[in-house]
């Protein structure tokens, strides 16, 4: 009765290739929603299901399985790089170079002890490639290896096989040393995570200071006759002037660049407060009058900016006060609130707060765009133009001394690498790589269930005799050392010589071992989401990283 649908990996291969990676996905999605204590394996269920089905089904193509593992490998890296690349950039300026040299340290220390425990416990060159990526919870770097491993003369298939052995060994060992690492360390050092957190908060709150309104009254004689230009050109560019009311009038107007002031003015000035004081002690003195409430036909309003005509100009440049008769005063990006200062660029979904009369807001709001649902949809052709770009750069070889063959950054870091810089720079011309964060999550989670999918399904024919074997226990020891390792030895250091907050540790461990069910599990600990923001700062680094990596040491002891 049944005869069809065992025979359909013979009569119909592709509905047999497409039902049995839906099985696995939706099996292996199942399998890691289960928390224990708040943890699951999350995405890598996918890989143990695809294993167990792959040991009691018919194969698939192999041709099939690595064109589904690589284009999901691609879709993985290059959502999170269009996500992170600005974050990334900005990171680089502050306390990201420390976060990534001592990311950096841990991958390179990894880099390290893999070969020196697989030369004492005389591993195949394939293995600690595999070792490698598994102790690292990184799928790229697996990704990264086996293509190395490929494009090597006289590889065969069962040669490529091995590091995803390897790494579908130490992979849940490599998760459970991760989150046992951060538990000691904070046993180690009596950290109590929400009071890290409460303080990581406050030093924040105190190192960005929210715009605030102020209103002033002129009093300098020196600026009788001068325009609003003159007076930042001379105050500095830190504080806008959205309101003023002449001297002996009742109703205020529209401060635009070339509106003149003079003595008895009252001004109502946004900016930090540093920078207000300072332009108050320039300008006069404070006036207890909220001239937001003074009477008066203007008021503000908050637009989006989606039209390409507006994207990547400054706020100077697109001259609104001449254009419209309205003036800029705040720019939102993401969760960072910025004063409209005439050099900022605006960039997609900047949303910046305007004033002037209901008419002209409306004007404003028609030439910036203003519409959800530019900003709600996927931009498909600059996404698949993307993708192109990455593919083209993973692909141009570099030759290195020692190797046996050129190295290629690969399907794995070259869309990485495009992604982050094309993130940075939202835009050229009428193509905007900006993607919502809820699809670029169901892109990413798509992405790497359909490479998770594939590789337990490639892996599944041998994982059960390998993992249960003695070279499988020593995958395993081996795998646990290089994790726990190189993670001890930063974790200390960063916690005992450079004194960094337990939120910025956890982040930085987990983003360093680029794996989200530890980020998750650093959040829960410290009842906080800023964990996230060191985990940002370093994956892009520590995955292009282990990627490289991972490709040398195939190439190194394979080749």
């Amino acid at each position: 009765m049944f005869d069809w649908f065992l025979e359909l990996h013979r009569t119909s291969p592709v509905a047999h290739a497409v039902g049995l990676l839906a099985l696995v996905c939706a099996g292996g999605m199942a399998i890691g929603s289960v928390k224990i204590r708040g943890i699951g394996l999350g995405s890598a269920g996918v890989l143990f299901m695809g294993i167990l089905v792959a040991h009691f089904s018919q194969a698939i193509d192999k041709a099939t399985l690595d064109f589904v593992k690589e284009f999901g490998l691609v879709l993985f890296v290059f959502t999170i790089g269009l996500q992170l690349g600005p974050g990334f950039f900005e990171s680089l300026r502050s306390e990201g170079w420390r976060l990534n040299i001592l990311a950096a340290a841990l991958v390179l220390m990894a880099g390290i002890l893999t070969p020196m425990l697989g030369w004492l416990f005389n591993l195949e060159g394939e293995a600690i490639a595999g070792l490698f990526a598994g102790a690292s919870t990184n799928t790229p770097a697996l990704g990264a290896a086996q293509q190395a491993l490929t494009s090597l003369p006289e590889v065969d298939s069962a040669r490529v096989a091995v590091p995803a052995l390897a790494c579908a060994v130490s992979y849940p060992i490599a998760i459970a040393a991760l989150l046992a690492t951060i538990i000691a360390l904070k046993v180690i050092f009596h950290i109590d995570p929400e009071q890290e957190a409460a303080d990581f908060a406050a030093a924040r709150s105190q190192d960005r200071q929210p715009l605030m309104r102020r209103s002033l009254l002129a009093e300098n004689p020196e600026l009788a006759g001068w325009t609003m230009q003159e007076l930042y050109q001379r105050t500095g560019d830190e504080v806008v002037v959205s309101r003023i009311r002449a001297a002996g009038e009742t109703d205020v107007r529209t401060a635009l660049a070339g509106t003149t002031v003079r003595p008895g003015d009252a001004l109502l000035a946004v900016g930090v407060a540093d920078a207000l004081d300072r332009f108050e002690r320039f300008v006069g003195k404070r006036t207890e009058e909220d001239l937001l409430l003074a009477p008066g036909n203007i008021t503000y309003r908050k637009i989006i900016v989606t039209h390409k005509r507006a994207l990547g100009k400054t706020a100077g440049e697109l001259g609104l006060d001449n254009r419209f008769g309205v003036e800029l005063t705040r720019v939102t990006r993401g969760d960072v609130e910025m004063t409209a200062v005439p050099s900022l660029r605006l960039h997609f979904g900047d949303l910046v707060q305007v004033v002037g009369t209901p008419e002209q807001l409306q004007e404003t709001a028609n030439y910036l765009g203003n519409s959800q649902r530019k900003l709600n949809e996927t931009q498909f052709i600059p996404l698949f133009a993307g993708i192109f770009l990455g593919v083209l750069v993973g692909s141009v070889p570099l030759t290195l001394p020692g190797l046996s063959a050129p190295l290629r950054i690969g399907l794995a870091g070259g869309p990485l690498i495009v992604a982050l810089c094309l993130g940075r720079i939202g835009h050229i011309g009428g193509l905007v790589w900006h993607m919502p964060l809820n699809a670029n999550l169901a892109f990413r989670e798509f992405g790497v269930s359909l490479f998770f999918a594939a590789l337990g399904l490639a892996a599944g024919d041998h994982f059960f005799a390998a993992a249960f074997s003695s070279r499988g226990l020593t995958w395993s020891l081996v795998g646990l050392i290089v994790t726990v390792v190189p993670l001890l030895v930063v974790g200390i250091w960063s916690r005992l010589v450079l004194k960094m907050n337990f939120v910025s540790l956890g982040g930085l461990l987990a983003g360093a071992m680029t794996n989200p069910p530890a980020l998750t599990f650093v959040n829960n600990l410290s009842r906080s989401d800023s964990p996230g923001l060191a985990y940002a700062t370093v994956y892009p680094l520590a995955t292009l990283l282990r990627i490289a990596t991972a490709q040398m040491l195939a190439l190194w002891f394979c080749g």
